[in-house]
């Protein structure tokens, strides 16, 4: 929704009935910048024989400084520009764009030449005629479009359609026996330059489908068009399905050799988890055998501890040492030969002093 624009007019009153030939006064200064309408916002620009021009009023072209200070609503600045417009892409917008942008209160017309002009001068196109006026009208920064523009302007041309500025890249354009086309627009004073877009033009376009006319090709006959459409011969067309099917194989063998990457990533991944717990499985079993089996291991001390137990069990019961010892008093002719000592009393040292009594008593036989 547009805002209110009787302020705005309010303020641009004059305060002075002398006033120039656009309604504009010395003492009205730089006035603010307006807000910019435009018919093709929201529908596409008509062509200049659909509007209707009040050639009633007198028409004297603003200046350089007037249309830079800005001039009142019902009387923007009428800026020009023209071209092929083929291939309509981001450079012809931007241009556009441009020549829009060059003053405050800006109405933009722009020139399409035609098929017979643009063949004669400069080459064949890929888009024709009513394509390429069509592109134009739904441009968003025009408002009235030219169809069948002329080569060169003419002051017949510039007065018909009243015309201020002509808007192009400063770039002398040598076309139709001239070394610059708009080499008078320049004298007059009537030229705004604008930038070129670098990096994308019609000319690179159509040089990278050139470049890739195979590619292109191939695409095209993959989704329908015939080889007559293309203007392909049958052994292109047939070399084209062939690179098609050896292109689908070789889609087909890359993607199985990504998947057994993966696999074999995965395999990998998972092989490592395995040696890495084996090894841990492995630790822990050595050291559970050294634990039990090792030189201090535990089957060691059960060893030594069942075989003390065992010769506690085989080994004979001493008598306690508490106990009272009974020997056995020797009789009165008895006595040890070579000895005064009393014999030991243990079961072996009573059948040696059986053995001695025995002895003894026969040599008191003898006596």
């Amino acid at each position: 929704m547009e805002p209110p624009t009787s302020s705005r007019l309010n303020s641009r009153k004059r305060r002075k009935d002398g006033s120039g030939p656009n309604g504009a006064t010395e003492l009205d200064g730089i006035p603010p910048k307006i807000f910019r309408r435009s018919l093709g916002l929201r529908e596409p620009a008509p062509f200049s024989d659909e509007v209707e021009i009040d050639y009633s009023k007198p028409y004297i072209r603003v200046t350089y400084e007037e249309a830079m200070r800005g001039t009142p609503l019902d009387r923007p600045v009428r800026v020009y520009a023209d071209g092929i417009f083929d291939l309509f892409h981001s450079g012809h917008a931007r241009a556009l764009m441009q020549a829009k942008n060059l003053f405050p209160n800006t109405y933009l017309i722009v020139g399409v030449c035609s098929d017979e002009l643009t063949h004669n001068f400069k080459g064949f196109t890929v888009m024709n005629e009513n394509e390429r006026y069509d592109a134009v009208q739904h441009c968003r920064y025009v408002d009235e479009v030219v169809r069948n523009a002329p080569w060169t302007l003419t002051p017949e041309f510039l007065a018909e359609h009243r015309i201020d500025f002509v808007a192009h890249d400063d770039i002398p354009y040598s076309s139709a026996g001239s070394d610059d086309v708009y080499k008078h627009i320049k004298e007059a004073g009537m030229f705004a330059p604008t930038q070129r877009t670098e990096g994308i033009s019609t000319s690179d376009i159509i040089t990278r489908i050139v470049r890739d006319y195979d590619v292109y090709a191939r695409r095209n006959l993959q989704r329908g068009y015939t080889a007559k459409e293309l203007n392909v011969s049958f052994i292109n067309e047939k070399k084209y399905h062939l690179q098609e099917r050896v292109d689908k194989v070789k889609k087909r063998v890359k993607d199985v050799e990504e998947k057994s990457k993966e696999f074999v990533q995965k395999v990998e991944e998972k092989s490592i988890d395995l040696i890495q717990k084996w090894e841990e499985k492995s630790r822990e079993f050595i050291g559970n055998f050294l634990e039990m089996f090792g030189p201090e291991g535990a089957l060691k001390h059960m060893l030594k501890e069942g075989k003390g137990r065992m010769l506690q069990a085989i080994s004979p019961k001493q008598s306690p040492s508490s106990s009272p010892t009974h020997d056995r008093s020797p009789s009165p002719s008895f006595r040890w030969p070579f000895s005064t000592k009393t014999p030991p009393s243990s079961p072996a040292n009573r059948s040696r002093n059986e053995s001695a009594v025995t002895y003894d008593i026969s040599e008191d036989e003898e006596d």
